[in-house]
């Protein structure tokens, strides 16, 4: 009676070696696809690397399990930053100082960095890389900011910049 080795490696439709993805592999596939790749690459890079697994009933589990947990924590994620979109909505306008002439023009510029920062100060946890500048800010005014939060989450603030104070020399 011939046994069954302990995960043997199944072989796809065109004799390839079938595996389960644990990661997403460039020009591959993503996490948790059913991959037929040759044997050379699978046992020699994938299986090594921890990219891919054998598919077993035990592994198709677990993998569930992951993307259940996974989605999870996305929906929790997305539910996060849509309150946070509310919050953002509800701040008036931020007052950014900058330093600047007479004219009204700035020195340098008022960066995504900066309004980051600001907004940070008001505890609102918006990154840099959050912020969607359509162009430089060099003088001082009124700025609709467009914030892309995650998740095609997007909110707006105004931002107004003015002058930096100058203390007085007596």
């Amino acid at each position: 009676m011939p046994t069954k080795r302990r995960n043997q490696v199944l072989k796809g439709k065109h004799g390839g070696m079938q595996l389960l993805l644990t990661d997403d592999v460039t020009h591959l596939g993503k996490q948790g696809d059913l991959v037929e790749v040759k044997h050379g690459y699978g046992r020699n890079y994938l299986l090594p690397q921890g990219l891919a697994t054998v598919p077993t009933p035990h592994n198709l589990k677990l993998l569930d399990l992951h993307k259940k947990r996974v989605e999870q924590a996305k929906e929790s994620k997305i539910a996060d930053l849509k309150v946070m979109a509310e919050q953002i909505a509800r701040v008036p306008q931020l007052t950014i100082e900058a330093n600047a002439n007479e004219e009204g023009h700035l020195y340098g510029s008022v960066t995504e960095g900066d309004i980051s920062k600001t907004l940070k100060g008001k505890n609102l946890k918006v990154e840099a890389e959050m912020v969607k500048l359509e162009g430089m800010i060099k003088q001082c005014g009124l700025y609709e900011v467009e914030l892309h939060l995650g998740y095609e989450i997007t909110s707006k603030v105004k931002v107004m910049v003015v002058p930096l104070k100058q203390t007085e020399k007596k």
